[in-house]
Order: structure tokens, then C-alpha cells, then sequence
């Protein structure tokens, strides 16, 4: 049983779109986000990262700065920039990008059943990242970015979908700096909305498949805000997150790379006898190299490429988090080998998203002075939802999401 809502969205003007909208708050470096808002003065990245408009010592946490956030916001609404949907609807959205294209519905969804775990979770939150999100939705008053989700797919949903683009009025069409084709649809037809509303209520659950930090903050902010008000019924709109929904066969996931300092005081042959307890090693002629299929690493050392296939003995093929890639190569490599035990806070390891090519690793390796790199096989959305069903975490950086949701399309105020 799942709940998808219509809402009124706070959208820019269809004229406006291209050069208001911007790539999501956590990808962009301090430079490129002054980059954008230098020429493009009014984007949103003057509401989801405003201390670009303050002297760059500036704690982007503080207090001012949400608080100009949302002076931001208000300033776009004053001047038009900004314009409310007269009645709540559901938005079709699509992104096509090298060739491939997914569509989904922007909606909104119930906290209430993030709380009972039937939108279901694959990874842990950082505290301090949960506080930022949490206080940005609290003073602006709004969600200002959407929770990516997926479903098992449905032919139905996905047919009302088509039958939906027919029908509603389309309000976006433009390719981003990224060569992204965004496509935005406003379904506003009452019966069409009706039945994906029951189509979606035979969905079992729904799953993150990015954007754990904001729907952990709307589900705070739920609390928060229901504590203040006495007078609670559970439809007020802080009962629901924005998020865009997506069929599970449709999404891309792209190699999450990992680059490594130094061999942890163990001279390459050491290192290599050490690996070949666990791994087959193939030395390779294709340059640069990426693993062909599940369990298989590509290894960049000394100016080489290597083949590493994970050995039977250390695959558990009946749990779903221990027969993951990024799993075994963590625990059988990173931590036993190179000393890596915590990744996420480790200096001596860095993560490059596979939209950069497995090139990318060589420039690091080669360009920086650093000993090792390993490209890795992309995790799939199946094996995302394995581990999701039976309530577990992924490691850290298992999934690159490719395209991206484009924020500043919707906003939902709260």
C-alpha cells in the first residue's frame, strides 16, 4: 500500500526554468555554485546553497544563512519568479540523457509510512547532515528538494503514465549544461489522478534510491511541527515529502570508483601475494579497464591494469549485502589489506562517481602520486532493493545515480 499525493507546487515560470533550476545541493564544489550565480542571478542555488551570497569563511550551517535562504525564496516569489499551481496536481517528469530516458511522477508522500519502513531505506544518515537538511526545510518553510524514489515496476502505472503525458499540458522542455533533456508535465485531470492514486495503493512499498538525508529531515520536521500544533489531523502538508517516483527498470547506475593513497606500508609484491589470497589476478591489454560482470574489479597499479576476479570461498550468494561488490572489496581488500576500516572517514581513499570515466582513475592515480585505483562493476537496482527488503545498509558510495534530479523545477511548502 503506498500513497501518492497531488500537490500545489511552487514552480518557476515556464520562461524562467532553464536558467532558474540547477544540479542538486550536495555535487556542486564552492566555486561552480558561484559560477552558476554569477551568471544566472536568479537561481535557485540562492535558496539551497545560499552562502555563495556571503564572504567565503562564512559556516554555510549558520544561522544567517538558512535565514537568507529564505528571504531568497520569498524575494522569487515577490518579483514572479516563482508562481503557485492554482489546484494540487501530480507532475510527469522525464530526463533523457546519452540515449537513455526514464519517466516518473513528482508527488508527494506520506512520512507516515517512511516511519513504518514501507518506503524503505538502503543507507545510514549522517547526523550532521540531517541537521542541515532538517533546519533548511524548518526556516524556509518548504522542501526544496526531491527524495529520489523507485518501485517494483507495474505495465499499469506505467501505462497511466503515458496515458498522463497525453493528457496534461507540458510545462518544461529544455537540455541542462550537462546535455540532460528535462520534460515536465502538469497532470491536473481528476480521474486520471484517481487511478494512479489506486494503482499506486496495490504497490507493496516504495524504496530510496537517493536522498536518504531529506526524507530523514521530513520526517523530523513532521514531528516538529505536529508537537506545536494542537489542533494536528496528520493532512496538513508537513505529513508529506516531495520526492519523484520512478519505475525500477528504467533507472541507470553508474560505477562507483574508489582511488587508494598508499599500499599500507606493504611493498607491491607483498600486497600482491596478500591479494591473491582472495582474488584471481589477470593482468589485462584493454586500457583503461572495467569489470565485465558481478565480482570482478578492474585494479590500476605501477601503470598496469589488472583483472580481479573475487574467488568462490568469500562469496555469499544468500545475503544480500555480503555478495555485494562494493562489500566484498571493502572487506576482503580495503580494511583486511590497505588498512581502510572506516571509509567514509579515511583520507587515504577517494571516491570518483562513474560519469567521469574510468580514465578518470589513471589522471588520479598517475596526476596525483597516488599507489592504486579499482573500478568497479555498477551495483544493480535489483540488488539495492534485496538489500532494502530485508532491512539492511549498503556500504558506503555503492550507487551513482546518472542523470540527476534537477532542483528548483517544484517546490513544496509545508
Amino acid at each position: 500500500m503506498s500513497l501518492i499525493r497531488p500537490f500545489k507546487g511552487l514552480r518557476p515560470k515556464k520562461e524562467l526554468v532553464e536558467e532558474f533550476s540547477c544540479p542538486p545541493y550536495d555535487v556542486l564544489e564552492e566555486e561552480e555554485v558561484k559560477e552558476i550565480v554569477t551568471k544566472h542571478p536568479n537561481n535557485f542555488l540562492k535558496v539551497t546553497r545560499a552562502e555563495v551570497e556571503f564572504d567565503e569563511n562564512i559556516d554555510p550551517h549558520s544561522e544567517i544563512v538558512y535565514k537568507k535562504a529564505k528571504e531568497n525564496l520569498e524575494n522569487f516569489k515577490k518579483e514572479g519568479i516563482l508562481i503557485e499551481e492554482e489546484k494540487p496536481a501530480l507532475y510527469l517528469y522525464r530526463e533523457t540523457w546519452n540515449g537513455h530516458s526514464q519517466t516518473g511522477i513528482f508527488a508527494t508522500f506520506s512520512v507516515d509510512e517512511y516511519q513504518k519502513g514501507l518506503i524503505k531505506k538502503h543507507e545510514l544518515t549522517r547526523q550532521d547532515k540531517e541537521d542541515d537538511r532538517t533546519k533548511h526545510i524548518m526556516i524556509l518553510e518548504a522542501q526544496t528538494g526531491p527524495v529520489f524514489l523507485t518501485f517494483k515496476s507495474k505495465e499499469n502505472i506505467k501505462e497511466l503514465i503515458n496515458t498522463g503525458i497525453d493528457k496534461a499540458e507540458k510545462i518544461y522542455d529544455f537540455k541542462d549544461e550537462k546535455n540532460v533533456y528535462h520534460e515536465l508535465w502538469v497532470l491536473s485531470d481528476e480521474n486520471l489522478i484517481k487511478e494512479l492514486e489506486k494503482a499506486f495503493s496495490e504497490v507493496e512499498a516504495l524504496y530510496i534510491a537517493d536522498g536518504h538525508h531529506r526524507a530523514a529531515a521530513a520526517s523530523r520536521t513532521k514531528e516538529i511541527l505536529k508537537s506545536r500544533n494542537p489542533q494536528h489531523t496528520g493532512n496538513e502538508e508537513y505529513n508529506f515529502f516531495m520526492a519523484v517516483v520512478f519505475p525500477h527498470d528504467e533507472l541507470k547506475i553508474l560505477d562507483y570508483n574508489r582511488v587508494v593513497k598508499d599500499l599500507n606500508g606493504l611493498t607491491d609484491e607483498e600486497f600482491m601475494e596478500k591479494l591473491s589470497e582472495n582474488f584471481e589476478i589477470f593482468e589485462v591489454k584493454e586500457t583503461p579497464y572495467k569489470p565485465k560482470s558481478r565480482h570482478e574489479f578492474g585494479m590500476y597499479i605501477n601503470k598496469k591494469w589488472y583483472s580481479l576476479k573475487a574467488k568462490d570461498s568469500i562469496i555469499e550468494e544468500n545475503d544480500p549485502v555480503k555478495q555485494l561488490d562494493v562489500y566484498i572489496l571493502q572487506n576482503y581488500l580495503l580494511s583486511p589489506i590497505l588498512g581502510i576500516e572506516n571509509p567514509r572517514k579515511d583520507p587515504r581513499i577517494h571516491f570518483i562517481g562513474g560519469i567521469r570515466g574510468v580514465k578518470a582513475l589513471e589522471e588520479w592515480i598517475d596526476g596525483k602520486n597516488w599507489k592504486v585505483a579499482f573500478s568497479m562493476y555498477p551495483t544493480s537496482i535489483e540488488e539495492l532493493m534485496a538489500v532494502a527488503d530485508v532491512n539492511k545498509t549498503m556500504p558506503p558510495k555503492s550507487t551513482w545515480f546518472e542523470p540527476k534530479l534537477r532542483s528548483g523545477l517544484l517546490i513544496h511548502e509545508i
